[in-house]
């Protein structure tokens, strides 16, 4: 079995995993219908006090696979990562129930992704609103690894 010096991981503490989760803003989903895999690069936002994950599918069209899978995921992953070399590394995956939100949820959406997803313009870039569909990852379980040089 062949070994890699310098690229094994290191285990990151809770802390610090979610707080890389509040760094980044964008990461893939990962779906599962009927046994297929599904992943998904989507900007996210983070809603800390809540624990919870908020995406948006922009024109979900009846025959959206996004859509399809979404609505047959019931526990989904979420992995969040920086590689600015093969040396410096990390990456972080939150785990737990996907759902989409509700009407009165709207404003926690907005607010999280306007703190931290890469793209947070998301809102005028589609019009009007009924193109869009609020999801949420309720997290549960967060776990990181890092590289040794990584911070």
């Amino acid at each position: 079995m062949a070994t890699f010096p310098g690229i094994q991981g290191n285990e990151m503490d809770d802390e610090t995993a979610r707080a890389f989760l509040r760094e980044q803003g964008f990461g893939v989903l990962s779906l599962a219908s009927n046994g297929e895999a599904y992943g998904i690069p989507i900007s996210y936002g983070y809603d800390v006090e809540a624990e919870r994950l908020y995406f948006v599918f922009l024109r979900p069209g009846e025959r959206s696979k996004k859509k399809r899978f979404g609505e047959a995921t019931e526990r989904a992953s979420f992995l969040t990562f920086d590689v600015p070399s093969r040396e410096e590394w990390r990456t972080v995956i939150a785990t737990g129930t996907l759902r989409i939100v509700d009407d009165d949820e709207w404003s926690a959406v907005s607010a999280a992704l306007e703190d931290n997803a890469w793209f947070p313009t998301l809102f005028s870039e589609t019009e009007p609103m009924q193109d869009l569909v609020g999801w949420a990852l309720d997290i549960e379980d967060v776990t990181g690894m890092h590289s040794r040089t990584a911070r």
